[in-house]
């Protein structure tokens, strides 16, 4: 019987060095004494922020310093939990700091409506007294467009504490998809029993050996189904969180809220589901085609992963997989590799799945530590894919950490997903001109169709979902498990199309997808890699200045509104322009595709 590994059964080459951050547990006690010396330091300006210029300025730099201490000590409590979710001291830990960044909100919740008493003219005279405020001019800006959706400062306090005691939903949800999850045991390919788990789910499901799929599938959905109203409740708990702050902070909606924070407009998320609407024609095209090449009567949902091809290895260990990796970037140059290779001898990453670890990947990390890497590698492509994918991240992070101040390190969500999928893009490109066979080729076309499948029209599908029961709710429809249910079957439905068999039980899928808990984030995986896409190609190409245009990219942080970043590569997001330009490459690999079989 396949098993996972302890913790501690793994060698330390292959986890991530967390002691990097805090080496002891007095180091810990004395960063969380220093977060409450300077919480207090900046209490003193209470009511006397903006009176001056170098108040404002002691502030900015007060801050800076508690943000940088208490974010190393949130990434550390979260990934050493995540490390292993069972283990109680980890779990004890993190909740403690969860407790004091509650706190530590709620104490500090006066300095932005204290700001925004005055107008930004008033800012602008602070900054010609003061100088030194010209570094954080931008911030200041960006923090004024906040004036009319702020309260005063005991509202703004009150509904601090109201989200620290709503804010559970995310919790909820975590432990249901980690620490309490079970989905019981299948029979593999060998006939070997095996428990399946969020881990090896994707092993499986892209087994050729059918009834393995259909297995893994059912236990998986039968487990989402056992807990159906327990997640249903912990989702329209989250919808009706989303709507008391938006509501209270005079927005239109939960997704203008979302959407203002980048100062994106509505109608960049609208126009990505239009857009994607008006091809679903190449989507159902696909669908017809993995049916014909699978030689089934039904295409079923626990079919869509599973490669078209048959004699291609499989099995490549990590080592491989970095070599593989590094191949496939060197169009970003010698220097971004040189930088990257500082992941593996600083172990940046955490390689292995062992019992009770947190499932997917993930990069993560703050100013003052490495950009870490949360990985579950199992020797499949995917796993390859993944590696490249999260990387991205860190290197994005790695760049935008060396080139820009604290306050502008932190890149904006909307353009998170752009450097990890360019990546991956190239990492396709790459295995698709090494390859050897045709079969080869196929595998590697599949992956590029399976990955506009999955990061363009299944993110879409995700995010119209989130929309119609933001919608629902604000129309005061009941969010029941059923209308839950049905409302994502339909899309299902519509984004498949009639050759695919949307099975009953891919009803349940919405209940485990975790980016839910981050509402409105996972439109930006369908824009991201439609940027990517255009990012990559003119790398792949050659063009003059491209990689060093998105070498730019990736050091500019937040150092401007994200579509303004975005631009200077060349790809403009408020039109429907490099959307279309990603559907029509999935035509066209779909019908190199049909060529080669």
């Amino acid at each position: 019987m396949e098993q996972e590994k302890n913790r501690s059964e793994i060698s330390n080459e292959y986890k991530w060095d967390i002691e990097k951050i805090f080496d002891s547990k007095q180091a810990i006690e004395d960063a969380i004494l220093e977060v409450e010396e300077l919480s207090d330091k900046i209490m003193a300006y209470k009511g006397k922020i903006m009176i001056s210029g170098t108040n404002l300025y002691q502030v900015y730099e007060l801050l800076n310093n508690y943000n940088r201490k208490i974010l190393k000590l949130y990434v550390y409590s979260h990934m050493l939990c995540d490390s292993d979710t069972k283990d109680t001291v980890n779990q004890t830990l993190k909740m403690s700091i969860d407790k004091l960044y509650e706190n530590m909100s709620t104490k500090l919740s006066f300095i932005l409506p204290e700001m925004l008493e005055k107008d930004f003219k008033y800012v602008e005279k602070l900054i010609y007294e003061e100088p030194k405020l010209s570094l954080y001019r931008f911030d200041l800006e960006k923090t004024f467009r906040f004036k009319e959706h702020t309260l005063s400062t005991e509202l703004e306090e009150v509904v601090t504490k109201a989200n620290n005691a709503f804010g559970n939903c995310a919790e909820v949800f975590y432990n249901l998809d980690n620490s309490d999850i079970h989905l019981g045991y299948i029979i593999d390919e060998d006939g070997q029993k095996v428990e399946l788990t969020n881990s090896n789910y994707i092993k499986y499901m892209t087994s050729k050996n059918r009834d393995v799929r259909k297995n893994a599938f059912e236990n998986m959905y039968h487990y989402w189904e056992s807990i159906k109203n327990t997640v249903a409740s912990t989702y329209k708990g989250q919808i009706k969180e989303n709507f008391f702050n938006s509501n209270v902070k005079k927005y239109s909606s939960p997704l203008e809220m979302s959407l203002f924070q980048d100062n994106i407009s509505i109608d960049v998320y609208h126009n990505l589901i239009d857009t994607v609407h008006k091809n679903l024609d190449k989507m159902y095209d696909y669908v017809n085609l993995r049916k014909k090449l699978l030689g089934v009567d039904e295409l079923h949902m626990y079919d869509v992963y599973v490669d078209l091809c048959s004699d291609v290895p499989r099995d490549i260990p990590f080592a491989e997989g970095k070599k593989i990796v590094f191949e496939a970037l060197k169009p970003l140059g010698e220097q971004y590799l040189n930088d990257l290779q500082k992941a593996f001898d600083e172990r940046w990453i955490d390689v292995y799945p062992n019992v009770g670890k947190k499932s997917g990947a993930y990069s993560w990390g703050c100013y003052d530590t490495y950009p870490y890497v949360l990985l579950n590698y199992n020797n499949t492509i995917d796993s390859v894919s993944a590696m490249a994918h999260e990387l991205g991240h860190s290197m994005h992070s790695y760049y935008s950490r060396m080139h820009q101040d604290f306050i502008y390190h932190d890149y904006s969500i909307f353009l998170a997903e752009i450097a990890s999928t360019v990546n991956e893009i190239l990492l396709n490109d790459y295995l698709y001109k090494n390859a050897q066979t045709k079969e080869e080729k196929i595998l590697y076309l599949n992956e590029f169709l399976d990955q506009i499948k999955s990061t363009l029209y299944r993110q879409t599908m995700f995010a119209e979902f989130e929309m119609l029961m933001h919608d629902k709710e604000a129309k005061n429809i009941p969010l029941t498990d059923e209308e839950f249910n049905t409302t994502y079957y339909e899309l299902n439905k519509l984004y498949f199309g009639d050759n695919m068999v949307s099975d009953d039980l891919i009803k349940h899928e919405w209940k485990r997808i975790p980016h839910f808990y981050t509402s409105f984030y996972v439109y930006k995986y369908a824009t991201g890699i439609s940027a990517a896409i255009a990012i990559a190609s003119d790398i792949i190409k050659g063009i003059s200045g491209a990689r060093d245009k998105y070498l730019e990219f990736l050091s500019s942080g937040c150092c401007d509104y994200p579509l303004n970043i975005l631009k200077r590569t060349g790809v403009d997001m408020t039109t429907s322009t490099p959307i279309q330009k990603a559907l029509d490459m999935f035509a066209e690999k779909l019908q190199a595709l049909k060529e080669l079989v």
